[in-house]
């Protein structure tokens, strides 16, 4: 025990009072409820009282969206110059200041007293059905009701009503009544997505939100609007009087739609999905996601969804059978194919990480074979040598571009990628970075769509086929923003197709120093290039023909040393020719969608051909009426595992919905091959992943791909260049059953500038028929900034074509005939 001295040291004859703390360069200090504190000069009063742990009510802001002052339940009372000043101030627009003293209802009566009588003011019209709305239970009104407003009443006149709902667009409902005109909505129309279609209308006590008549509420990204209302003025279509927040089961997880790799959050009652929220995830999706990624989840539960093997038995029908069943007679007939011609495998880009590393495995194991590849889409060999030198292994870790990269860069580039189309998140990260960073974002491409107006209409037009020249011959302008610190290039699958293009990408960044990124369409795509699913790479990136490389899997799979294949296999179009051709007895299908192939036909009659089809699949679909075996897997809500993001960032999920009794494709390709007298040993995600990570990754470079640039054809009479590309909402298989999403599609239209549309003799609105050798389809022209020469049409609209392919251009009359 310590014992003070009796005799204290004498004080100094001068005592000097304590210096003040000096305040940070670039803040001023003040004082918030008796808690001095330094702030950022510029930064809101609400944010800082955030910082310090206090919350201030609040409806209309947002830390993502501009200020807007507009509820006023967020006042606070505030002293400059030891003064208060005449009015309670409204603490989402206001910005600190030196020396000033806010007070907030914790501190102040009349911050309280204020607050009260705006909530008192809200509630004078709005209906009292919270136990009716959608909202309750989690509803920022009723909540700060409840905390923040009067025991009573004052106002006894009726309340102002409206007819409700009113439907602004096939998937948003909107409840005029219940809005309390916090602009959340509106301001992340304009300012977030940039469609605009959502307003203000009227003035005064008629103010309300609505949309004009000739333009609906059609955005990629409206049902974040529903999300971040703070009242239920706004539902949603599908999830409307189906549950409460409190009978929901709520699980984080990640979208399964695209690359992106959004964080979301499902809620579900009794094993079935009620609806999907943005998960708030500053790195990635901060809080948003798209409508795809939100509403499109139907097919989990749809009647096309496949929850028993089926077997075609000795009448050419399928029918249902056990499991055991199937595995035997799958087992047996891949082993009769496998030794005889052998078998291809088409993994799909769907995959999870885990599962693609499982078909991987199976291919070289079971099947004895390196004709593996997930690219059901537009492929080449060029793409497969730029994925091996400058996408695997890139991860925000190793330097990798990544979001925060793509907000802070002074200037973008975007080849063969449309983002708002194909990678929606990124083109919010982008739109954000033009809008309140000022960055460059520039578009080669032909036509100045909704994304390269929304994000600076920067559009270097080129003719399709012509990119990778292009590229080379770019200005020196160009060149010279490139050559900043911090630039980026966006490459999307598209540039698979346009040969020498990747290669003319690379010797751009090369040669201005700029980041590279290549940014797929599905999720699973860089996951299953990292797991092996190509015919070139081993899993970690390993190449097939490299010895020590073989040598090591080997040693991993516990197999005998030269029992992996060392010749390069068959990319997907060569896989489908030799099956045509009878040079393949078998083929192994997971999830792949014929109709998105290069060749639609080819691809139907490679899978009719096959000696033997075994389909792993969700949903009823062109292969499963053609394979010999159907295996029903897991969807992503009723497995674990991860995606791997266009960044390489590891996005892991577990398991949403248990006891479906659905299994993961790794478990049952691991028992299948346990038919065939193989072990995988991926009998769950877990495991798979777990020797996925010890196996590790290469540490050889490949080679880059120096394919000499293509030329763009020249159109002859009658005749236009095609471009075409993917919109986000069309006729995708796990899209089909959603009529509420399907409503708010962008038109399936052929767009074309004035002088190619007066060239071909076509008037806008005109119905044309579009044709190439194999294939014709007919749509409505829509005059639009393309370049001339060029016809854009999306891709996956029933024309067999490529980007760069001529086609036949004919009007047709009132009957459809070709005139």
């Amino acid at each position: 025990m310590t014992v003070a001295s009796e005799k204290s040291p004498a004080p100094e004859e001068s005592v000097s009072a304590e210096e003040p703390r000096p305040v940070p360069e670039g803040h001023v200090r003040l004082v918030i409820d008796g808690t001095e504190i330094d702030a950022p000069k510029g930064e809101l009063i609400i944010r800082t009282c955030e910082r310090l742990g206090i919350i201030v009510p609040r409806f209309c802001d947002h830390p993502l969206l501009e200020p807007a002052g507009a509820c006023r339940q967020c006042l606070v009372e505030v002293e400059m110059g030891g003064r208060p000043m005449p009015k309670p101030q409204a603490s989402c627009t206001m910005t600190v200041a030196e020396g000033i003293v806010v007070k907030t209802q914790h501190s102040s009566p009349v911050a309280t007293k204020a607050q009260a009588g705006i909530m008192e003011m809200l509630l004078i019209n709005h209906p009292l059905d919270c136990p009716i709305c959608d909202k309750g239970g989690e509803c920022p009104l009723q909540n700060q009701a409840m905390a923040h407003g009067r025991a009573d009443s004052r106002y006894v006149d009726p309340k102002r009503t409206y007819p409700k709902p009113i439907a602004i667009s096939s998937q948003i409902l909107l409840d005029r009544e219940r809005c309390v005109l916090c602009q959340r909505c509106t301001r992340f129309s304009e300012q977030i997505a940039g469609d605009a279609f959502i307003e203000l209308l009227e003035r005064g006590a008629r103010q309300q939100i609505g949309v004009a008549d000739d333009k609906p509420f059609h955005s990629y990204f409206s049902g974040n609007t529903i999300q971040i209302c703070p009242v239920g003025a706004l539902t949603s279509a599908d999830y409307r009087f189906r549950a409460r927040a409190f009978d929901l089961m709520s699980t984080p997880g990640i979208c399964e739609h695209c690359a992106s790799g959004c964080s979301q959050r499902t809620d579900w009652r009794r094993g079935t999905v009620q609806r999907r929220l943005a998960g708030a995830d500053p790195e990635v999706n901060e809080e948003w996601n798209c409508d795809k990624g939100r509403f499109a989840f139907g097919y989990l539960t749809d009647a096309q969804r496949i929850t028993k093997p089926l077997v075609r038995g000795a009448d050419g029908e399928l029918a249902e059978a056990s499991w055991t069943t199937a595995l035997q007679v799958a087992a047996e007939g891949l082993l009769t194919a496998r030794d005889g011609a052998g078998v291809g495998t088409l993994a799909g880009g769907r995959l999870t990480t885990e599962d693609a590393y499982a078909y991987s495995k199976f291919a070289r194991i079971a099947l004895r074979s390196n004709d593996i590849d997930f690219r059901a889409r537009q492929h080449s060999a060029e793409e497969l040598d730029f994925l091996a030198a400058a996408v695997l292994g890139a991860t925000p870790e190793s330097g990798g571009a990544t979001y925060a990269d793509l907000e802070t860069a002074p200037t973008v580039l975007c080849v063969a990628f449309d983002p708002e189309e194909e990678s929606p998140i990124v083109f919010l990260r982008l739109r954000k970075a033009e809008r309140s960073h000022g960055a460059r974002v520039l578009h080669l491409g032909q036509w100045s769509s909704p994304a390269v107006l929304k994000t600076g209409g920067h559009l270097l037009p080129v003719l399709p086929g012509g990119e990778a020249a292009a590229l080379d011959e770019l200005a020196p302008e160009l060149v010279t923003s490139l050559s900043a610190p911090g630039a980026i290039v966006l490459v999307g699958e598209r540039a698979a197709g346009v040969p020498g293009l990747l290669s003319a990408v690379l010797a751009l960044a090369e040669r201005t120093g700029a980041r590279l990124a290549w940014v797929p369409r599905r999720a699973g795509e860089r996951g299953a290039l990292q797991a092996g699913a190509v015919p070139t790479l081993l899993p970690g990136g390993r190449a097939v023909n490299d010895a020590t490389a073989r040598a090591e899997c080997e040693r991993a799979w516990r197999l005998t040393s030269g029992a992996l294949p060392a010749e390069p296999g068959r990319d997907t179009s060569a896989i489908l020719r030799a099956a045509v051709a009878g040079e393949l007895g078998g083929l192994l299908i997971g999830g792949v969608e014929l109709a998105d192939l290069p060749d639609h036909d080819l691809a139907r009659r490679a899978v009719a051909a096959a000696g033997f089809v075994v389909s792993l699949e969700l949903r009823h679909s062109e292969v499963t009426e053609l394979a010999d075996v159907v295996l029903p897997v897991a969807a992503s809500v009723n497995k674990s595992g991860s995606y791997l993001n266009w960044e390489g960032r590891i996005r892991p999920f577990e398991t949403t919905v248990d006891g479906s009794n659905a299994l993961p494709d790794c478990r049952v390709l691991d028992t299948l091959a346990v038919e065939m007298d193989v072990d995988l040993f991926t009998q769950t995600p877990a495991a798979a992943a777990g020797e996925f990570t010890r196996l590790g990754a290469a540490l050889t470079t490949q080679a880059a791909p120096t394919v000499a640039a293509g030329a763009a054809h020249v159109p002859g009479a009658g005749q236009a260049i095609l471009a075409t590309w993917r919109q986000l909402l069309d006729n995708g298989a796990l899209q089909a059953s959603e009529e509420a999403l399907a409503g708010t599609r962008r038109p399936v239209l052929a767009r074309m500038s004035a002088t190619t549309a007066r060239r071909l003799g076509v008037t806008a609105g005109q119905t044309v028929a579009f044709a190439t050798e194999s294939s014709a389809v007919t749509l409505p022209v829509e005059l639009a900034d393309v370049i001339d020469g060029v016809v854009w049409v999306p891709d996956g609209c029933g024309l067999d074509a490529a980007h760069g392919d001529l086609v036949s251009v004919a009007t047709t009359s009132a009957t459809g005939v070709v005139a």
